[in-house]
Formats: C-alpha cells, sequence, structure tokens
C-alpha cells in the first residue's frame, strides 16, 4: 500500500517533503526522573568527654605547669601574710619603751629591734667602720654641728665602737652612726670623740650573713655587719646596738642609722604566678582539649 501512495505521488514532491523534515526537525521529547536532593545531616559538636577519652598521657602530663604555678601563687599569699606580721612585729618592738641592758648578755640575742639603755664608756681606739652606707636622716639631726652637707649624704661609713659597760666588764659593739668619708679618720672629727662615762640608748641587732659576691672584711674597714669578727678584734662580746639620733652630738657620728623597713614584693610575684597558672591552663584547653594550634 506504501509503495502504492509513493507510486501515486510524483518523484518531485517526495524529494520536497523530506527536505522540509531535514530544515525542521520534529523536537524529541525526553522523560527524566529526577529525585528531590537531601541535604546531608548537620555535624555534631562533641562533647568534652568525647575529648578526654583521646587526650594521651602526655597532654596530661601537661597540666603540671598550670598546677605548679597555681601552687606557688598560693605560697606566696602565705609568705605576704607572713611578711606583713613580722613587719608589724618589729615595729611594735622598735617604738617599746627603752629597758635596762639585761645582765645576761645572752638575753640581747631574743630582743633585736628592741631599745635598751646602756651606760659605760667609748674606746675610741679600737673603733672599725662600716660601708660604704647612705645616710639615714632624721629631721634636721644631720644639720648638727654642720659636719656634712647635703650631697655628702649618699657616701660615708658608720662608726663602730667598742662600749665598756659601767660596773661591769664586758665590752659590746655600739654603732654610734653615720660620718662621710671625708670624716672617716677620728683625727678629722676629735670633737665628736665624747669622753668619759655616757649614758645612750640603742636598738638591738644580730649579726648578718655574709651577701653574696661580697668581699672579706679588710682592715678596719667591714662590707657588712660582721659582729663576730669585730668583737674577736676589739676583744668585745659579740652583742651589737644601734644608737639612737638622740645620741648625735656636734661633730660626732648622726645616730639613728637602723633601718626597720623589709622587702615586701610577694603582691607582684602573687599578679605574675596566677597569671602564669591562668594563661598556661587556657593553652592547655586550647591545644589538648579542643584540639587547635596557633
Amino acid at each position: 500500500m506504501l509503495k502504492t501512495i509513493l507510486s501515486s505521488q510524483s518523484v518531485p514532491a517526495v524529494r520536497h517533503s523530506i527536505g522540509a523534515l531535514k530544515q525542521h526537525p520534529v523536537p524529541r521529547c525526553i522523560h527524566t526522573r529526577t529525585k528531590p536532593r537531601i541535604s546531608p545531616p548537620p555535624k555534631l559538636k562533641s562533647s568534652s568527654t568525647d575529648h578526654n577519652t583521646s587526650i594521651s598521657p602526655f597532654g596530661w602530663g601537661l597540666l603540671i605547669i598550670p598546677a605548679t604555678t597555681f601552687g606557688l601563687g598560693c605560697w606566696q599569699v602565705y609568705r605576704k601574710q607572713w611578711k606583713e606580721g613580722l613587719i608589724s612585729e618589729l615595729e611594735r618592738k622598735i617604738h617599746m619603751p627603752p629597758v635596762p641592758i639585761p645582765d645576761d648578755l645572752s638575753d640581747l640575742n631574743e630582743m633585736e629591734y628592741q631599745t635598751v639603755t646602756v651606760r659605760g664608756q667609748f674606746l675610741h681606739d679600737q673603733e672599725f667602720h662600716l660601708g660604704p652606707r647612705a645616710c639615714i636622716q632624721h629631721g634636721d639631726s644631720h644639720t648638727t654641728g654642720g659636719l656634712f652637707s647635703q650631697k655628702e649624704a649618699s657616701i660615708g661609713f658608720l662608726v663602730i665602737t667598742p662600749f665598756k659597760l659601767e660596773g661591769r666588764d664586758d665590752k659590746i659593739l655600739i654603732n654610734r652612726g653615720w660620718v662621710p668619708k671625708r670624716f672617716l679618720d677620728p683625727e678629722t672629727r676629735r670633737e665628736g670623740q665624747v669622753s668619759g662615762t655616757v649614758e645612750l640608748q640603742g636598738v638591738v641587732r644580730l649579726p648578718e650573713n655574709r651577701p653574696q659576691f661580697t668581699p672579706k672584711q679588710r682592715g678596719a674597714i667591714f662590707m657588712y655587719r660582721d659582729v663576730e669578727k669585730m668583737a674577736a678584734l676589739s676583744g668585745s662580746e659579740p652583742f651589737y646596738l644601734d644608737a639612737t639620733v638622740a645620741s648625735t652630738v656636734p661633730l660626732g657620728p648622726v645616730g639613728g642609722q637602723t633601718r626597720v623597713t623589709l622587702r615586701n614584693e610577694h603582691l607582684s610575684y602573687i599578679v605574675t604566678w596566677f597569671s602564669l597558672s591562668g594563661f598556661t591552663t587556657w593553652l592547655w584547653f586550647r591545644q589538648i582539649v579542643r584540639g587547635k594550634s596557633f
């Protein structure tokens, strides 16, 4: 039948139909099945307990750094309280009424910073010098007798003189006070070398240990309060008093050279150690627990 239809049409008409099909092709319909896109579920943050199980022994060992610094901070809190109590005790002793020097001189070992009254004579031919030291000035006492100028107050020495107690065979050491360097030689201040029996008040001081890198004693000049060595050289008992400012005489050493203050820098240590403890704890949590790095 197809052949009959084709044969009934002319050849040119058939060719014309094929050409039209080539120029205007029939669009093809393609059916595709699409599935709805499913977004992945959100990631859940793991809890800290999950991380703790993965911390290595080395990571746990790093906690010793913040723990140690925290312990040092607590120790400095205790030290600060102890130092403040000690300063208060020294202030209390320094303001106690003076008492006579005890018959048993060994009792002075338990009386540091207390004021005692003594009576006797200075042995000026055996004096020692301790320094160099700056002058501790009390009011206008440094102007007594015009011994030194204000500019000289930073360079000088303490005059340590053996003192023979009245009515006893005992000799002790007394720090008469401060003199400028140009008056170190006793001959330059003969007017200030008091003679005869005198009564004065002095603050009990104990020997001090030799500071690190301090040279040894040379001649009659000491670099630190070496009471044992001074006593051995002068034949006196190893007990030492700082004469009060009231003992100052014209052209003589300036008394009152007792330093009562103690260094108290524990507050800065407390801040330093606790700050280090907090910072290292934060670093440990960030890098070990959270696993973050810088």
